[in-house]
C-alpha cells in the first residue's frame, strides 16, 4: 500500500457494550479503516463515523437502538448528507479513548489515527 493510499484512511477501533454489541453481529470490538475525510472533504468526526457504522457495520435492521431521529443514524440508507447532524441516542455513553465524548466535542470530535471509540447502552429492559 501507498503512502498516498495509508493518508486516505484512519485505523480505529470501535466497540460496542451493554447490549449494543448484538447490532453489529455480536461482535464486541472493530478494528476499522474509515475514510479520513467526509462527504464534503472535511476531516471525518464522530457523526461520519456514526453514519458509517449504520451504513457499512450495522446488520441488524433496528437502527433505532442505536440512533433515534439523528440522535447516535435514523438516516435512510441512500442518504449520507454531512449536513445531517448525528447525536448520541438517550441512553448511550459514548467513550472517546476512555473520555466522555462531551469532553471532546461530542459528534463534532476529529477522529484520530488509533482512537478507541466505545459506545455502551445504560439502559436495560425489564
Amino acid at each position: 500500500m501507498s503512502a498516498a493510499s495509508t493518508e486516505d484512511v484512519v485505523p480505529i477501533t470501535v466497540e460496542f457494550s451493554g447490549g449494543l454489541e448484538m447490532l453489529f453481529s455480536n461482535e464486541r470490538k472493530h478494528k476499522l479503516s474509515i475514510a479520513a475525510k467526509d462527504e464534503s472533504g472535511l476531516n471525518s468526526n464522530v457523526a461520519f463515523l456514526v453514519r458509517y457504522l449504520c451504513d457499512n457495520l450495522m446488520k441488524d435492521p433496528r437502527k433505532d437502538l442505536f440512533v433515534l431521529d439523528g440522535t447516535v443514524c435514523v438516516v435512510p440508507e441512500h442518504v449520507l448528507s454531512p449536513a445531517l447532524t448525528i447525536q448520541r441516542r438517550p441512553g448511550i455513553l459514548v467513550l472517546i479513548n476512555d473520555a466522555d465524548w462531551e469532553l471532546e466535542g461530542e459528534d463534532k470530535y476529529e477522529i484520530q489515527k488509533g482512537d478507541n471509540i466505545l459506545f455502551v447502552s445504560t439502559l436495560h429492559g425489564g
